[in-house]
C-alpha cells in the first residue's frame, strides 16, 4: 500500500474540512440524534406501506413506536434477498408505482432477480452518497472520469454516472466490454479517474500491455474498484502496474447501490460508511446476535432515507467488522470485504474463501491474478481444482514450482489440500462485471 505521504505528493492534501458535506463533518452525537429521527421514520413508513414489513413486525411482536433509541433496531426482524424474491417484482415498494422513477433488478442468476426501486428523491440522495465517494476517493469537480461499470439493470453504471456528474466531473460512458476501445479511449481521452470492478481493471491492464503501452503513462491517477471482494495484494497489483492509487467503494442495489461506503484516499484503512443514509450492524451470521463494534460478522444495513422501497436489517452475507472513524471521525469504518457468507466453501469441514487463495496467488512468483476455482464431487469426496495463469515470462519449470508452492501454502495456512494447475496466458475467461470464480461441479 501507498504511504500516506506518497499519497499526499501524487494528489495533494487531504480535501478541506469546508469543502466536505455538512454530514461529514458531524460529531457523533449530532449524526446519531440525525440517524434516531431518520430511523423513527423509516420503520413507521415501511411499517405502513409495505406489507412484508407489517407481517413481519407483527410476528416479531414489535412495532415502529418501539424504536426509542437506536439499540432498540435489534428488536425488529432481518431481511433476506429471499424476502425481495418472494416479494417480486414490486412487493416491497412503499410509495405508488407513479411515484418511482427508475427500477433495477439483479441478474437473477440464482432465481428470481431482486428489484428495487428509486424515487426521484432516492435518485438524488444516491447521486450525494456517489459524489461524495468519488470526492474521498480523490476525484474533483473538473475531472474526466471513465465509467466501465455496466449500465442498465445493474446499479454500478448509472450510480457512478450520476454521482460523477453531481460531483462536476466529465464522464465518459463506456459501460463494460469492448476492451482494445476502452484502452483507446483512455489513450485518446485522457480520464485521470476510473470506475470499475477489479476483476475486470485487471483485463484493461493486459489488454493495454499486449498493446505496447506502458500502463504507468496512462493519465490515470485513480482507480474506484468495487462489486466484488478484492485483496490488499490485489491493491499492490494495480498500483504498482498502473501507477495509481485504488481506491475500495462499497454498496448493494438491495441497499442502494454503489455509495453506501467508501474508502479515503488520505488513509485507505478501510471504507467510511454514509451512516446519515445507511445504518450498519454487525451481527452472529448463524446466531443473528448484533455483535459490539470490533468484531468480525455479517453486516447488516438499515436504510434511513429511502422512499421508494426502505430496508430494514438487511442480511448482506458480506463479513467484515466495524471500526471508529478516521478520515471522517464521525462515519464509522467497515473495513475491506474479502468474504461473503454466500462464496464460502466449505470444503471437507473446512471453511474457505476465494480471498485466500487470490492472496496466494499474487504472492507467488510467475503466477498472474486470473485464476478459477473448480468444485467437482469424486469417489464421493469433494475437491477443490485451483487453475492459474502463468505470467507471459514465467519459464515452463517455473510453473511446476509454481503450482506446488500454491498448493503447499493454501495446504499451510487454509488448511485443506487442493490440486493446482498453472495454465498459458490468456487461457481463462475474463470478466467485463462481476466475476465468478467458482464453477461448481459437484454432483447433487
Amino acid at each position: 500500500m501507498r504511504s500516506t505521504t506518497e499519497t499526499t505528493r501524487r494528489l495533494g492534501s487531504a480535501p478541506d474540512p469546508a469543502t466536505l458535506d455538512p454530514a461529514e463533518r458531524m460529531g457523533v452525537d449530532e449524526l446519531r440524534a440525525l440517524q434516531l429521527e431518520r430511523l423513527q421514520w423509516t420503520l413507521r413508513h415501511a411499517y405502513a406501506n409495505v406489507p412484508h414489513y407489517r407481517q413481519a413486525f407483527d410476528a416479531a411482536g414489535v412495532h415502529p413506536d418501539d424504536c426509542r433509541e437506536l439499540a432498540d433496531l435489534a428488536k425488529f426482524p432481518t431481511t433476506a434477498k429471499a424476502d425481495l424474491r418472494d416479494n417480486y417484482p414490486f412487493g416491497m415498494f412503499a410509495v405508488p408505482q407513479e411515484q418511482v422513477r427508475r427500477i433495477h433488478a439483479s441478474s437473477g442468476t440464482t432465481g428470481r432477480p431482486t428489484v428495487v426501486g428509486y424515487t426521484e428523491g432516492d435518485i438524488d440522495v444516491w447521486a450525494t452518497a456517489m459524489a461524495r465517494s468519488i470526492r474521498a476517493a480523490g476525484g474533483r469537480p473538473g475531472d474526466k472520469l471513465h465509467n466501465a461499470y455496466g449500465y442498465g439493470l445493474f446499479t454500478g453504471g448509472l450510480g457512478a454516472h450520476y454521482g460523477a456528474e453531481k460531483l462536476g466531473c466529465t464522464v465518459i460512458p463506456i459501460s463494460g466490454g469492448m476492451t482494445t476501445r476502452q484502452v483507446q479511449l483512455i489513450q485518446d481521452f485522457g480520464p485521470r479517474v476510473i470506475m470499475v470492478t477489479p476483476s475486470y481493471m485487471l483485463a484493461l491492464l493486459d489488454e493495454i500491455e499486449k498493446q505496447g503501452i506502458d500502463p504507468r503513462s496512462t493519465s490515470l491517477e485513480i482507480g474506484i474498484f468495487g462489486a466484488e471482494p478484492w485483496t490488499e495484494q490485489m491493491r499492490r497489483e494495480m498500483e504498482d502496474r498502473l501507477d495509481i492509487e485504488a481506491i475500495d467503494i462499497y454498496g448493494l442495489s438491495e441497499v442502494m447501490g454503489p455509495g453506501v461506503a467508501q474508502e479515503c484516499v488520505e488513509t485507505k484503512d478501510g471504507l467510511h460508511i454514509w451512516e446519515d443514509y445507511f445504518y450498519p450492524e454487525i451481527i452472529d451470521p448463524v446466531t443473528g446476535e448484533v455483535l459490539p463494534e470490533g468484531e468480525q460478522g455479517e453486516l447488516v444495513f438499515t436504510s434511513l432515507t429511502k422512499e421508494a422501497m426502505p430496508v430494514i436489517r438487511y442480511r448482506t452475507r458480506d463479513l467484515t467488522r466495524l471500526l471508529p472513524g478516521t478520515a471522517r471521525p464521525g462515519m464509522r469504518r467497515m473495513e475491506k470485504v474479502t468474504g461473503r457468507t454466500d462464496d464460502m466453501i466449505i470444503l471437507r469441514g473446512v471453511n474457505v474463501f476465494p480471498t485466500q487463495i487470490e492472496e496466494i496467488v499474487l504472492q507467488t512468483e510467475g503466477l498472474s491474478p486470473h485464476f478459477t476455482l473448480e468444485l467437482a464431487t469424486r469417489e464421493r469426496m469433494d475437491h477443490l481444482t485451483v487453475q492459474v495463469e502463468a505470467r507471459p515470462d514465467c519459464p515452463p519449470e517455473r510453473r511446476t514450482a509454481a503450482a506446488k508452492e500454491v498448493s503447499k501454502r493454501i495446504k499451510d495456512t487454509v488448511g485443506v489440500s487442493v490440486a493446482v494447475s498453472v495454465v498459458d496466458p490468456e487461457t481463462l475467461a475474463r470478466s467485463m462485471g462481476k466475476l465468478q470464480r467458482l464453477h461448481d461441479l459437484r454432483t447433487r
